[in-house]
């Protein structure tokens, strides 16, 4: 499930897959967009850099073991790149004290459609269920209310409001935490297993 050449979650919606070279025009689309990139910690990317951004995600496919996840959302119907998400795991051996972080980037006319939460939901099952992780956790811009909305959606807790803890775009910013555990995320599913 792991390997480079054919990875793939598939949702109603939506394909996550690895990246390739021909996906560029597409992610610079979204990551040349002041609005789309606003809470980031890069600015809107000139052609040059968003083929080097994809270059490196392509590279993070290839790494032995594979810690690093980074993924192009496709809509299925369209074959069209909308964005991508990204799992990236720490702490030991794959499966044994190990946790992840993820972020994402979502097309600005593709926002509100519930994009982000069917990517995210996936990334959960991927990380917990596969992956075998104990926690997976995000951080947003206090700013970013969609973010945070879409988190709280997905039953992830807030766990702090940390203070100009990371610096970026000459300045420094604050960030919300967000984690669910494992045993969280089973039990989420159990219960929606009833209903």
């Amino acid at each position: 499930m792991t390997h480079a050449d054919n990875f793939r979650i598939v949702t109603p919606r939506l394909l996550l897959r690895d990246f390739v070279a021909e996906d560029w025009p597409a992610v610079h689309a979204y990551v040349s967009d002041p609005e789309v990139v606003r809470y980031l910690m890069f600015p809107p990317q000139s052609e040059d850099g968003t083929r080097q951004y994809v270059a490196r995600m392509m590279g993070y496919a290839h790494e032995q073991p594979r810690t690093r996840f980074y993924l192009a959302i496709v809509r299925q119907q369209e074959q069209e790149v909308i964005g991508n998400i990204n799992l990236a795991c720490s702490g030991g051996e794959l499966g044994e004290a190990q946790q992840g972080s993820f972020s994402y980037q979502l097309r600005h006319d593709m926002w509100g459609q519930g994009f982000a939460t069917e990517a995210m939901r996936a990334i959960l099952q991927f990380g917990f269920a596969t992956l075998k992780l104990h926690r997976i956790s995000d951080f947003a811009d206090p700013a970013n209310h969609a973010s945070m909305r879409v988190m709280e959606k997905l039953g992830m807790r807030r766990e702090g409001h940390m203070v100009q803890n990371y610096y970026t775009k000459k300045r420094w910013r604050d960030s919300v935490v967000y984690a669910i555990l494992a045993e969280e995320w089973r039990a989420q599913q159990a219960a929606q297993t009833q209903e």
